[in-house]
């Protein structure tokens, strides 16, 4: 087992782990420098421009408290094998962990739309992002007040 080169070593996942740990912080130092949609996109996405209009994001205007904030973002999109939602992310730049979410779409999806619960720290904008197939970014940003704050 041991000469097969696609075999998983001890060692080697130690390494892909302590990689993945030195990106995931750098990540989080460079998403909490970034304080406009724009800047965000751009850091994540490249220099695409992004487009207002197609994604609907959903959240209370006063989260009572911010452990379980309900939230659901919807993309317009035909979702046909030609054009289609790749990605769906959800951020939140005042958290300690800005993205508190990432979803991956296909045609095969039927539409592309999430629900879920996520933790705020504090008020802030959440911000969700849609890749399209056909790499244009589509963006929306919803301002949140949250009471008590969910992230220690």
């Amino acid at each position: 087992m041991a000469t097969d080169p696609s075999f998983l070593s001890r060692r080697n996942f130690a390494v892909g782990g302590c990689c993945a740990a030195v990106a995931a912080g750098l990540s989080h130092a460079a998403l909490a420098k970034t304080d406009s949609i724009g800047g965000l996109v751009r850091m994540l996405f490249g220099e695409k421009d992004f487009e207002e209009g197609r994604v609907r994001l959903n959240v209370p205007e006063i989260a009572e408290n911010g452990m379980v904030v309900p939230v659901s973002v919807e993309v317009e999109s035909p979702m046909t094998e030609t054009s289609y939602v790749r990605s769906i992310h959800l951020y939140a730049l005042d958290n300690p962990v800005p993205q508190v979410g990432a979803y991956i779409f296909t045609p095969a999806s039927g539409r592309a739309a999430i629900s879920t619960r996520i933790r705020l720290a504090k008020t802030q904008d959440l911000i969700a992002v849609a890749e399209m197939s056909d790499g244009t970014v589509h963006a929306s940003k919803a301002p949140i007040k949250v009471v008590i704050g969910g992230c220690e």
